[in-house]
């Protein structure tokens, strides 16, 4: 993705944002709405940020598995995103990911997922030594 492309993708998200947020009362900021604008154009700076490293990292096929995984699991694409982001920076990946590898990679979090996720019923039993005959004590 090239910089001016990636710049005008800021842009119009910026001035999409804008568009929620509502026009100005005089040209000045209502209230908080500038500390809510700037939260939400730093968050869309940081989004654009995080699908460019993701752009680099992965080949067009592995992205677009991903796009379908996270309409499914939002999280988990949230997740794997993370993942080979921290990878890319700790220099674990030499080359672009392709959707073969993503998709091991998926299956190994889905592995690690069900371990974690896995219910056990344990069943103790004891034996206890009852006497019949003590539960019934007659004073005769």
């Amino acid at each position: 993705m090239d910089d001016s492309e990636l710049q005008a993708i800021r842009q119009a998200r910026l001035q999409e944002l804008q568009k929620q947020r509502g026009p100005r009362q005089g040209g000045a900021p209502a209230g908080g709405a500038a500390a809510g604008g700037a939260d939400a154009a730093r968050q869309a700076n940081e989004d654009d940020a995080r699908a460019a490293m993701i752009a680099q990292i992965l080949t067009p096929a592995a992205r677009e598995r991903l796009s379908r995984v996270r309409i499914v699991r939002q999280q988990k694409a949230q997740g794997v995103e993370d993942l080979l982001i921290r990878m890319a920076r700790t220099g674990q990946i030499q080359n672009r990911v392709d959707e073969d590898e993503l998709i091991s990679l998926l299956d190994q979090i889905s592995q690690q997922e069900s371990k974690a996720n896995e219910t056990k019923i344990v069943v103790s039993t004891r034996r206890y030594n009852y006497d019949d005959d003590d539960d019934l004590d007659l004073d005769l």
